[in-house]
């Protein structure tokens, strides 16, 4: 690695797509709003979730002692898949938690910092818990345990509350924000700030 923000960038043959990064806990609407934004976005995009990834790995069982590791390359191998993707040309949605510090860092080293549209998905503890229980795909309390670390960093270029605006409505706010992205986004914001 060349530097901070330069991954994507020693990939690139031509024009790179956007990524449209949300982040938020588990339960806080994120894929939901994914979804909408295929339906309403005028240019072709990839919906990555991270939940995709997870389900690739085998279904056995892994030993307690190895897998935190294999956690941690998956998510590694999913932050590379989508700068590959973006580098060759192709417009990403993120679905993502940034439940982790170095998630953030990865991330920030990995990604062109002008080709992304970072989004805060927030959702208060209540609703989550109240989401968690409907599901009843997801472990107890996983949310708002989540709830401190993913938006510690506290920089966005947009933010959506899903307790208060449907997944639609938070697609086409992040749609009408595209055409007027200012500079310095906050990923070049972050990482500046992570450079000190």
């Amino acid at each position: 690695m060349s530097g901070p923000g330069k991954g994507a960038a020693e990939l690139d043959h031509g024009p790179r797509g956007l990524v449209i990064f949300l982040n938020g806990t588990s339960s806080s609407g994120k894929s939901s709003i994914a979804a909408a934004l295929l339906r309403v976005l005028d240019e072709p995009y990839f919906h990555m979730p991270v939940d995709a990834f997870h389900a690739m790995r085998t279904s056995r069982e892994i030993p307690p002692e190895r897998l935190p590791s294999v956690l941690h390359n998956t998510w590694r191998g999913y932050h590379r898949a989508v700068a590959g993707m973006a580098a060759a040309g192709n417009n990403v949605v993120v679905d993502h938690v940034l439940s982790e510090e170095w998630r953030l860092r990865d991330c920030l080293d990995l990604f062109v910092p002008q080709d992304v549209v970072f989004v805060g998905v927030h959702c208060p503890r209540a609703e989550l818990e109240r989401r968690e229980r409907e599901r009843g795909d997801r472990p107890s309390g996983l949310a708002a345990r989540q709830l401190a670390q993913v938006h510690a960093h506290g920089i966005y270029d947009v933010e959506c509350d899903t307790s208060t605006a449907a997944p639609l409505p938070c697609a086409l706010r992040i749609k009408e924000f595209l055409p007027h992205r200012p500079t310095p986004t906050a990923f070049r914001r972050l990482l500046d700030k992570q450079r000190g």
